[in-house]
């Protein structure tokens, strides 16, 4: 059995005084692939903000490697080797490509950046343009691979998919899967769009409301289809 690489244990977490994620137990181990569904609003986000320390947790433990993140600031979550891909994506458009992926290395060593180039051919192609003149798939890849430059051991993803085609969206995650097989990450993926995280995923966690509803595989989900019927109302993208 792998070791658990990060853990939610009975966390209560949301932003100031309001609560919006209840009990909330999750440990991802290292090469599990985790995704998180649900309506919007139902605490998606704020699961990996309690995570990476946006959102405060007002009960309970995060934890990297059996260490409680609890108090760290967000700064120093990043060095313990969790990488994250907001759903704003979060680039610096007036830099170039290589000048935002350089951005994101630990130390001087470029090998991070052929990673990624290799990775994203599309990137290497375009490392002199400015990453507000991509594309939004582009700016996807770019925003994936600058989480990659401090080499991460586990990558959480809020919606990658969002705002894309079929194809890009398609293109993405071929990558997703690629990094994540190659590299062993652990990795938690939020996504609307179901049939791609029960298709990429070992196991889902389905929130309703800010809580669990279902925490189990994603092959036993699609057999209770009334919980994605019931509870979220996304059977029919399933």
């Amino acid at each position: 059995m792998n070791l658990p690489l990060i853990e939610w244990s009975e966390v209560s977490a949301g932003y100031g005084l309001t609560t919006v994620i209840e009990d909330i137990d999750l440990t991802v181990s290292a090469g599990e692939r985790v995704g998180i569904i649900g309506r919007n609003g139902a605490g998606k986000t704020t699961m990996l903000s309690s995570m990476m320390g946006s959102a405060r947790v007002h009960k309970g433990q995060v934890r990297a490697g059996g260490q409680v993140l609890n108090a760290l600031p967000p700064c120093r979550r990043g060095r313990l080797g969790i990488g994250i891909v907001p759903q704003t994506r979060d680039i610096f458009r007036s830099l170039t490509v290589r000048e935002n992926l350089i951005s994101g290395l630990k130390c001087a060593d470029l090998s991070p950046l052929e990673d990624a180039f290799r990775l994203f051919p599309r990137l290497r192609e375009r490392q002199g343009n400015l990453g507000g003149n991509l594309s939004g798939g582009e700016q996807q890849m770019l925003a994936i691979a600058r989480a990659l430059m401090g080499q991460p051991d586990f990558l959480l993803l809020d919606e990658p998919l969002e705002g894309l085609s079929p194809l890009v969206g398609q293109e993405v995650m071929a990558a997703i899967r690629q990094l994540v097989n190659e590299r062993r990450l652990g990795c938690v993926l939020v996504e609307q769009h179901v049939g791609t995280v029960l298709d990429f995923c070992d196991r889902i966690v389905v929130l309703t409301r800010g809580r669990a509803v279902f925490n189990g595989p994603a092959e036993e989900l699609r057999e209770k289809s009334e919980i994605l019927d019931k509870a979220i109302g996304l059977r029919g993208a399933a």
